[in-house]
């Protein structure tokens, strides 16, 4: 039976171990008490790479998938591929399309990806003067953090003293540590967000399902952004005709450049995308599975999922996979103060039994002395699917309010713009 390891602990990495439970035999590291139902998990951490080598070494997997974002801009899938060991994630130079936004910037120009306007300033008085820059345009300004920030580093302005203040709290107050350091004011569009999941590999690429995240914190598209209160797939909005702008724009030209230097991308490339006026615009790269767009997309797969993964880790062409004609709703159940600061040790109550229709994925749990409780900001993923879009959401919404621990969480409006 064909081995992976999965390399992190979130709700991304039990949707992974989820879906390729079902073709072969998985391994995590650290991973977490949802994926030990699925999985061998293995002490360690994933940012820990030669503990990940040691654990290679004794699992021998025929496939690695690193989860995270920082693993690979460590150069996790460099050492891996020095070992003969097939890698499903970007080398380190690649992975500095995520690891820093400037970067990204200065590629997606040398490529002709549309993005909106941005200047990457080292300064808070570089950073100040892109603002006012931008306001003399009469354009309101977003501030990025360029390193990796875990999802939380973008500060979308409602006006120029949110941007100070979005500026002081990424290069004074280091809100966000060396990430930072560098911040990227870019011109606020208006209009509607989605995610595209593309697998690359040798050069082509395959477009997974289209997923729709919610960032901010609050229903109605309100509060501080996050790492993502959920996400839907499909997304009826999104046309066929849209997938295929995004790839040719900004899919293709960016794999392009990247190739032209000497980089062959073998993984996922996630890419951030605005619809504005009909026109499609790079927001940003990462260069991994979303999450919890992962959460909604895999379950809408069908078979063959850990060949696709093993075949482009292993250098080769991305072959599609069928879609299910079914729709994936996902809530997050995030802490209390989630995305600041939050308690950890908090007991979960689980019901005996999910209700029909649902699948429950751990994001940041732990087995303590009262059992299982909670380990992170966003908790668990409660992903609910259906034959139409009502269907999954009373599913996703009932596991949602089955679960019990104090402070939990969620919003109550997911999904329901998705048409």
């Amino acid at each position: 039976m064909s081995r992976a390891l999965i390399v992190g602990s979130g709700g991304r990495e039990h949707a992974l171990a989820w879906k390729l439970a079902q073709e072969g035999e998985v391994h995590a590291v650290p991973g977490n008490p949802g994926i030990a139902d699925v999985a061998v998990c293995h002490e360690g951490s994933a940012e820990d790479l030669d503990g990940v080598l040691e654990t290679v070494r004794r699992v021998q997997p025929d496939l690695v998938v690193v989860g995270p974002e920082n693993p690979l801009i460590a150069g996790l899938a460099d050492r891996l591929r020095e070992i003969g060991v097939p890698c499903f994630g970007p080398d380190a130079q690649a992975a500095m399309l995520e690891g820093s936004k400037a970067f990204s910037k200065e590629l997606m120009a040398e490529a002709g990806v549309p993005t909106p306007f941005g200047r990457a300033c080292s300064t808070p008085e570089e950073a100040w003067a892109a603002v006012r820059e931008l306001e003399d345009l009469g354009k309101l300004p977003v501030v990025k953090a360029s390193g990796a920030a875990l999802g939380k580093g973008v500060i979308v302005c409602d006006d120029t003293e949110q941007a100070r203040q979005a500026i002081r709290r990424a290069m004074v107050d280091r809100e966000f540590g060396d990430a930072g350091q560098t911040v990227v004011v870019e011109e606020r569009l208006t209009g509607r967000e989605f995610s595209l999941l593309t697998v690359c590999g040798a050069g082509t690429y395959w477009s997974l399902p289209v997923a729709q995240d919610y960032k901010r914190a609050l229903d109605g598209d309100r509060g501080p952004n996050t790492g993502g209160m959920g996400s839907v797939s499909p997304t009826a909005w999104v046309t066929p005709d849209l997938v295929a702008q995004a790839e040719e724009r900004v899919v293709a030209p960016i794999l392009g450049a990247l190739a032209a230097r000497g980089l062959d991308y073998r993984g996922v490339l996630f890419s951030g995308l605005m619809v504005q006026d009909g026109e499609v615009y790079c927001l940003e790269y990462n260069v991994r599975f979303g999450d919890p767009e992962t959460q909604s997309v895999l379950p809408r797969l069908g078979s063959g999922f850990f060949d696709l993964l093993r075949e482009v880790a292993s250098g080769g062409r991305p072959s599609p996979l069928k879609v299910e004609d079914v729709v994936a709703v996902t809530v997050v159940l995030a802490s209390a103060g989630y995305p600041d600061a939050y308690r950890k040790g908090v007991p979960i109550r689980l019901p005996e039994r999910l209700p029909d229709g649902t699948v429950l994925f751990h994001a940041g749990t732990r087995i303590g002395p009262q059992g299982l409780e909670t380990s992170g900001g966003r908790v668990l993923g409660c992903t609910g699917l259906g034959k139409d879009l009502r269907t999954a959401r009373d599913r996703a919404y009932r596991l949602a309010e089955a679960i019990q621990f104090e402070g939990k969480q969620f919003r109550r409006d997911i999904a329901a713009n998705a048409h």
